[in-house]
């Protein structure tokens, strides 16, 4: 089905007919169409365009609005102050845009088949190292970008940059052939060890190997002369260097399960998946005079960027020591991604403190040619979780948080605040097992998701998995309140009825479901998955006070206005559920 047309396109469309009609000179002026307080839209633009036309503003209005052909959208357009519009559609017009969305499994939000392809660049752990709370943003916003993008029409390729290559693989492989048995393990019984299990087996090997490091210097040498068999392509090393990958995906994967978040093995291509790829980098940039030699160093400086000493500092493609830095493997990957992934756009969803870095790093993309005008690369840049004192979130012990104890004590809390409803709702233990994990996930992922990326924000459990206020668990509940609705509703069912007047909760619920396309098309342009969590969450409040002012079950208004409701209600729980399962949130059916 093709997309529907919103309410404000439709507007816009009648008063550019009437501006074409009374002005045909300034037929193609935008009427600055917005919603408003006053009415349900309101038109600036005719200010404008009295100054380009040396005219008085409110007679143009009055002679634009005069011209503006009958229709059955507009029930009322009032010329107010210098010049604005203040536009009152009719019931019938919502209630048939409504329904034209109801009718298509898409809610009649757009999809452009000809649209580009972009490679986001999200979720990046460490292997052999523990994921702490400072991972959760970069997979949560990412994983949501994913799927509002494609739910836009974008072709998009993930790929998880895991830190999977560098100095420590010397230390930690050197340890594992001398002690060769460090990672023969089996859970009990012979099954496959878990992703806890892992992890632990990797922390005592890397504090092992650590505490050598450190205390014993010929270990240390051996250590060394290790990474340049890695970076040589040793055999040996290569396969113990692929068992600690290994080791780590188990544990990656279990926490991304935890997350409830798909991340498949394709996608993650780490660091050395562009080794190949470094030397031939290098002279390209140096035979085409972006980087030169300083000191022995390959550098790209740039004008704006200098230290502390007033000395420009510059992005390090290459060590003296014949070393590649991290801006060789980024520069890398772009050049992958543009070539043979056929990317136009490149998402990096990264910490805002490696702001420098990617901005030298595109500019030195830019001036080699891989971005231009047809491909762009970009950091959606996040800040901080902070703890309840505002300070970055630590344990009591000074420690970084783990992010598995940060999601188990979640879905703990979460599935208490179940566990207290279960009994009026009639749920079993398993659902309320099976709720508690989608209600304490969906917690944390519409906490971090309700927030602008660039800012910090605190990580507040309490507030969290709260009934009450902006949170996923309110967006639930109403949720889960409206499938029940359909219980109740005996013969009853939902259907559009153009022909009723709205009552004004009726007219405001209905004005904001047909806003839907427009925000995911501005969420996705704009890569601000916080303005659809913003938007859910004034479409459940809204629903909130259209069920307290508009019975729909008790006591029992007339068929055709009940029918109207359990339309108005159906449509909102569609849209609900699509809105959260974009931002990867579920939407349980009973709570």
């Amino acid at each position: 089905m093709a997309s529907v047309p919103s309410l404000a396109s439709t507007v816009q469309q009648r008063l550019a007919d009437g501006l074409s009609a009374a002005l045909p000179d300034a037929a193609s002026a935008d009427p600055l169409l917005r919603r408003s307080d006053r009415a349900d839209f309101q038109a600036n633009g005719i200010l404008a365009l009295a100054k380009q036309l040396k005219g008085n503003p409110r007679e143009l209005a009055t002679k634009v609005v005069a011209a503006i052909p009958e229709n059955d959208v507009l029930r009322e357009i009032e010329v107010s102050g210098p010049g604005f519009l203040n536009i009152t559609v009719s019931d019938a017009a919502i209630v048939r845009t409504l329904a034209a969305r109801a009718a298509d499994a898409r809610l009649g939000v757009p999809f452009n088949e000809s649209a580009g392809t972009t490679v986001i660049d999200y979720a990046q752990p460490n292997v052999a190292k523990e994921m702490h709370v400072g991972h959760l943003r970069s997979a949560v916003i990412g994983a949501a970008m994913v799927e509002i993008l494609e739910f836009t029409g974008e072709t998009v390729v993930r790929r998880h940059h895991i830190g999977d290559w560098g100095t420590q693989f010397g230390m930690l492989i050197q340890y594992l052939i001398e002690h060769p048995h460090e990672l023969d393990h089996k859970a009990e019984g012979g099954s496959e060890v878990s992703g806890e299990e892992a992890m632990s087996n990797l922390n005592r090997l890397y504090k092992a190997s650590r505490a050598l490091f450190d205390t014993d210097e010929a270990f240390k040498t051996r250590a060394r002369a290790r990474v340049v068999d890695l970076q040589a392509g040793d055999e040996e090393t290569l396969a113990l260097w692929q068992r600690f990958v290994d080791e780590s995906k188990i544990y990656f994967y279990s926490v991304f399960d935890k997350l409830d978040m798909d991340i498949r093995d394709a996608d993650v291509i780490g660091e050395s998946g562009y080794n190949d790829m470094l030397a031939e980098t290098c002279r390209i940039l140096e035979e085409s005079g972006v980087a030169v030699r300083s000191e022995g160093a390959l550098c790209v400086f740039f004008d704006d960027v200098k230290g502390p000493d007033g000395n420009p500092t510059p992005l390090i493609v290459q060590k003296s020591d014949g070393g590649f830095g991290y801006a060789a493997t980024d520069l890398s990957a772009i050049r992958d991604r543009v070539r043979n992934l056929k990317a136009t756009t490149l998402l990096y969803v990264v910490d805002a403190r490696q702001s420098l870095h990617f901005k030298m790093v595109f500019e030195t993309a830019r001036r080699a040619g891989w971005l231009n005008e047809d491909v762009k690369a970009v950091q959606l840049a996040f800040g901080t979780v902070l703890g309840k004192d505002g300070k970055p979130f630590k344990t009591r012990e000074g420690e970084t948080v783990r992010l598995v104890d940060l999601l188990d004590e979640a879905v703990d809390r979460a599935t208490s605040v179940v566990r207290e409803k279960a009994e009026k709702v009639g749920l079993s233990e398993s659902e309320i097992v099976e709720n508690g994990r989608y209600v304490g996930i969906g917690a944390v992922k519409y906490a971090d998701l309700s927030t602008s990326a660039a800012r910090d924000y605190k990580f507040d459990l309490d507030q969290m998995v709260s009934l009450n206020g902006d949170t996923s668990v309110y967006l639930q509940y109403a949720y889960a309140r409206i499938r029940s609705i359909f219980g109740k509703a005996g013969d009853r069912t939902p259907l559009a009825h153009p022909e009723l007047e709205l009552a004004p909760a009726e007219r405001a619920l209905g004005l904001h479901l047909d806003q839907f396309g427009e925000v995911i098309a501005e969420a996705a342009a704009e890569h601000a998955p916080h303005k659809l969590a913003a938007y859910l969450y004034q479409l459940a409040s809204l629903y909130t006070s259209f069920y307290d002012q508009c019975p729909v079950i008790k006591p029992a208004p007339a068929q055709d206005v009940a029918e109207n409701r359990l339309f108005l209600c159906d449509l909102t729980a569609r849209t609900l559920h699509q809105g959260m399962a974009l931002l990867g949130i579920r939407t349980p059916e009973r709570l």
